[in-house]
């Protein structure tokens, strides 16, 4: 090794060492102690409702069925399709009736008369105002209505459920007694997000569907009897 190379090696065994010996020394852990003084006040963790699907008897609740209709999984499944839905009966059109449509069946709606389908609506919870579901075809018009709910006025007290009515136009028997709010039914038809049984046009709600009534049964009585606007109700 001649003199420049050992002043070379000298040089940077030098500076190894002034690298490795700069620097802090390492820093024993310590642990820290735990956090004293009072504790802070969270939230109990929210316990979520259990909504059911179906009924024990296979219906659906108005939650289940628009759950599926607004599904991209389950839409086909229940859009159109035969089903049972079970609800309370939370409202009704029978206030919007215009006294032109407000009459005995065989006499026809004067041409200007402008009246909606006699419709109720369902939903899982009494006094529910936003989730649920229109029922259509269960009464053409509102003359059969009225003609049914003097039927049922003019039965003997006990025989009011012997009184029928068949819908001149689509042919079934109107429900007995006529759907009013408070009841709880069970309603069978075609789900679907139109109604297609009026002949002045369609009805449509494609968030929480139309449910045209081929059957319905009543599990818990209104409170009240159904009246229209202007009808005199029966001591």
């Amino acid at each position: 090794m001649n003199v420049r190379h050992a002043l070379v090696f000298a040089l940077a065994s030098l500076t190894g060492s002034a690298v490795l010996g700069c620097g802090p020394s390492e820093e024993p852990y310590k642990a820290k102690p735990a956090v004293s003084g009072k504790k802070a006040a969270l939230p109990a963790v929210p316990t979520l409702p259990q909504k059911q699907k179906k009924t024990p008897d296979g219906a659906f609740t108005i939650w289940g069925i628009t759950h599926d209709l607004r599904s991209r999984v389950h839409f086909e499944d229940v859009n159109a399709k035969q089903v049972s839905i079970v609800g309370y009966i939370v409202k009704t059109n029978y206030a919007d009736a215009p006294a032109c449509s407000i009459h005995k069946t065989g006499k026809g709606d004067p041409p200007d008369c402008k009246a909606p389908i006699p419709t109720f609506a369902i939903a899982d919870e009494k006094g529910e105002t936003k989730d649920m579901i229109d029922v259509m075809g269960w009464a053409s018009n509102f003359a059969q209505v009225f003609t049914l709910i003097e039927a049922i006025d003019k039965q003997p007290k006990g025989k009011e459920s012997e009184a029928k009515l068949a819908d001149e136009f689509w042919g079934a028997d109107l429900p007995n007694p006529i759907p009013n709010i408070g009841a709880k039914v069970k309603v069978t038809g075609t789900y679907s997000v139109t109604f297609t049984k009026a002949s002045s046009g369609a009805a449509a709600n494609p968030k929480y569907g139309i449910m045209t009534a081929e059957k319905i049964e009543f599990l818990e009585q209104a409170p009240e009897k159904a009246y229209l606007p202007g009808m005199k109700k029966k001591p």
